[in-house]
């Protein structure tokens, strides 16, 4: 696994990091319209309250005295949304410039080689789910085109040695059907991707992201092993985290 832990601007590792993997998920930068600087900003359903939290306070070192805003419902989401909002700093326009090309967010090796573990974390936080049956997974890269998602999967085999299947998927919206590009993993891909983001996975909510499912008693207890081994969380939570997705997963299950 190759990653360069090359920071370009004077922001530390930890904050770039996230930047970097939220970029890829959830965030965004932009130059306001009468400001010279960026600024980084997020927002997530309030259902994912505990993750929100804990990345708007690992992002202190660029933000103002209020930087979590409160947003009602619209309608695309039923649920309220909590958003993050930073300073307009000039380090954050050093990553615009690296992360953009006129003024448009532009998938590149030059910054991807930048990339830690925790990027990916914070990526699969954010877009990632299992799937198939609860043993495959997605990257819900939905905003991107073909070309930027297959720099992706190139980047993801070339840095971390893992092997994904960019698929397209068809959706209606508007009375129009659009195409999305998405990267897929088998079970052993997403097995080897799990490990390398366990030990940064922030809060205990987001391990069911990482919780696969088997009908085998003895595969599942293996891997409940690995996930308490890796991750910062005690056996008693992991637990917890499995039997509240196993309920999810069989109300779903009945619906289909």
């Amino acid at each position: 696994m190759k990653y360069k832990r090359i920071n370009p601007v004077s922001l530390s590792d930890h904050v770039v990091s996230i930047i970097f993997g939220s970029l890829l998920g959830d965030g965004s930068l932009k130059i306001h319209k009468g400001y010279t600087n960026a600024r980084f900003s997020f927002r997530h359903s309030i259902v994912q309250k505990n993750y929100f939290l804990w990345k708007a306070n690992q992002l202190k070192e660029i933000s103002a005295a209020k930087y979590v805003f409160q947003q009602k419902a619209d309608g695309f989401s039923k649920n309220e949304k909590m958003r993050y909002q930073s300073c307009a700093l000039p380090e954050l326009t050093e990553l615009y410039q690296i992360t953009h090309k006129q003024h448009k967010f532009v998938v590149k090796r030059r910054w991807l080689n930048i990339m830690t573990p925790l990027s990916l974390a914070v990526w699969w936080c954010d877009d990632g789910s299992i799937v198939g049956n609860a043993r495959k997974g997605v990257l819900c890269t939905d905003g991107f085109d073909e070309l930027f998602v297959k720099r992706l999967a190139k980047y993801l085999e070339v840095n971390w040695n893992l092997k994904t299947h960019v698929g397209a998927v068809s959706r209606s919206r508007e009375s129009k059907k659009e195409k999305y590009y998405r990267l897929w993993f088998s079970t052993e891909e997403l097995k080897k991707f799990l490990r390398i983001i366990l030990p940064y996975v922030p809060v205990e909510e987001m391990l069911q992201k990482t919780l696969i499912l088997y009908n085998d008693p003895q595969l599942q207890e293996r891997w409940i092993s690995e996930v308490i081994k890796l991750s910062k969380f005690s056996e008693k939570k992991v637990r917890e985290q499995l039997a509240t997705k196993k309920a999810k997963w069989s109300k779903y299950q009945k619906k289909i």
